[in-house]
């Protein structure tokens, strides 16, 4: 058995993959790992031969890199900063990926009732240079800039596809849910190719195929709270499945004894600072990703509620006490290798 640990800025979560073969020796296990968005994206998945894997790890990394394109603010000429050059003064007819997002992202916004929010632009650029300079914004600052980030405020034209940011220095990111919707492209993808028993890491957010031969399912350990290194002592065997991970191990800013996370409340403009770990399974990529991220902010019942109204599994773990508290929604622990101790409220 050999253990990958992948640490990211945003979340922890190990993939332990087990090293095997079929008994004709056909089926072999490639694994590759390239630097995109901010963080190593990983890709595993079972080939018959060298020269299929690394055509098709090939094709993968390049179907990133066209998606990255499209939805990273940090691209000077993606789609997205063009949206955002044009707030107040154009609108944008959208491809057909960016309306797939922009639509899935309308639903997060509107079944977690403003907790994900991708007009959060102005706010998380605020905060991501906070971070970096250790210099905790105004209150005038975050008030002002929170003003912008208003998602009712995005003008979304279902007849041509348009998309019209209605005020100057409105900004979309699509922090939170994009990088689980490339990770579930990349797996489709790889299942079109005929590859099927595949997983994608995409800087935390994993997004799973089939089983690797002769196991029933990929094993993913979870981190525990405050943690970067140490992990629940039980693990997750998924297949066919998303799985994301949110917590503030590695992107925070302290400010007089409190820490504030990276994800950031819509309702009040400061990042969250429970200390929590959450964990969503869920149907894709995508939909596990942004449900990490509402989750993070919402009371806890809430939060089960949501991820059970999305069919999708959560569990929430904190320190109380000093000892962990786990929080989970009914189906929770069918996808644990050993049964966790049983929730107390």
């Amino acid at each position: 058995m050999y253990a990958l640990v992948y640490n990211f800025r945003r979340i922890i979560l190990a993939v332990i993959v087990m090293v095997s073969f079929t008994s004709n020796a056909q089926i072999a296990r490639f694994s590759f790992s390239e630097q995109k968005m901010g963080s190593p994206l990983n890709i595993i998945f079972y080939a018959q031969d060298s020269l299929i894997a690394y055509k098709q790890a090939k094709a993968s990394f390049q179907l990133i890199d066209s998606l990255n394109h499209i939805f990273s603010n940090y691209d000077s000429s993606s789609e997205l900063t063009r949206i955002n050059k044009n707030a107040g003064i154009a609108k944008n007819i959208a491809t057909p990926l960016m309306w797939e997002l922009i639509t899935q992202s309308k639903e997060a916004f509107i079944k977690s009732k403003g907790a994900y929010n991708i007009a959060m632009g102005p706010l998380t650029q605020m905060w991501r240079i906070a971070r970096r300079s250790k210099i905790f914004p105004t209150q005038a600052q975050i008030k002002s800039n929170l003003l912008l980030c208003d998602f009712n405020k995005i003008q979304i034209n279902n007849i041509d596809h348009s998309i019209y940011l209605s005020a100057k220095g409105m900004q979309l990111d699509f922090g939170g849910i994009g990088k689980g919707y490339i990770a579930q492209k990349v797996v489709d993808y790889l299942k079109k190719e005929g590859i099927t028993e595949s997983i994608v890491d995409a800087g935390g957010d994993i997004v799973l195929g089939d089983a690797p031969p002769n196991k029933k399912g990929w094993i993913v350990g979870v981190n525990k709270p405050e943690q970067a290194e140490d992990l629940l002592p039980e693990k997750l065997q998924l297949h066919n499945l998303s799985v994301a991970t949110s917590g503030d191990v590695y992107q925070f800013i302290e400010h007089n004894g409190k820490k504030y996370s990276h994800i950031i409340d819509p309702a009040t403009g400061y990042g969250v600072s429970s200390l929590r770990n959450v964990t969503v399974i869920a149907k894709d990529g995508a939909l596990a990703d942004w449900l990490a991220t509402a989750c993070s902010i919402l009371p806890i019942n809430q939060a089960k509620k949501l991820a059970t109204t999305m069919h999708a599994e959560l569990l929430i773990t904190e320190f109380r006490n000093n000892r962990i508290q786990p929080y989970t929604t009914k189906g929770f622990e069918q996808y644990w290798e050993a049964p966790l101790i049983q929730e107390k409220q």
